[in-house]
């Protein structure tokens, strides 16, 4: 064998592409900006986060509690019975209170020493604790169309439709759905 057939051709070694991690990088900053413009979105237009300020509806929510009112809900439903809800204070508009919506429009309303009377019957309020009840009372009245009758459930001490009369719809603007903080209140709002 001749030295000419036993020399292996000489191959270069050649630099590995540097274009996987700069590759990475760039999907990486994509992800990143993509989960900053959809978290954007959802704040922006279908949840806020909210604190509570004041005692108005413990022993539901509490003052400082941290939660996220869902701004989109009642384009698809109709506010209910029950629902708390954040709007819009009537008397400073620059002030937004949370309370829940004790009467619909159209209801028949009215409230004999602490009981509330829906359309001529007592309306069952399991989340209003016997200590909370007081025994104010308020001549008959129908909610107006489009505006909803509100309470706080902490009844000795909530300034609410009792005192500002009713809320119109269209200072309602999301729907208590879930406290974040703190941990250990941390759950779903009912």
């Amino acid at each position: 064998m001749s030295e000419e057939n036993q020399q292996q051709p000489e191959l270069e070694a050649t630099p590995a592409p540097q274009t996987k991690p700069r590759n990475e990088m760039r999907q990486w900053v994509r992800d990143l900006l993509v989960s900053v413009v959809v978290s954007v979105v959802i704040i922006t237009c279908l949840y806020q986060p909210v604190r509570v300020e004041g005692t108005s509806m413990q022993p539901e929510l509490r003052n400082s509690d941290r939660l996220f009112i869902n701004k989109f809900v009642y384009h698809f439903e109709g506010i209910s019975r029950g629902d708390i809800v954040v709007f819009h204070y009537p008397l400073n508009p620059k002030e937004s209170f949370i309370k829940r919506v004790i009467g619909l429009p159209g209801d028949h309303i009215r409230i004999d020493q602490g009981t509330v009377y829906i359309n001529g019957k007592a309306l069952k309020e399991p989340y209003v604790p016997a200590r909370y009840r007081d025994h104010r009372s308020m001549a008959a009245g129908v909610v107006p169309p489009h505006e909803y009758f509100v309470m706080g459930d902490h009844r000795n001490i909530s300034e609410d439709s009792r005192d500002f009369g009713p809320v119109p719809r269209s200072d309602i603007y999301g729907k208590a759905s879930f406290v974040y903080w703190p941990a250990s209140q941390m759950g779903v709002i009912h």
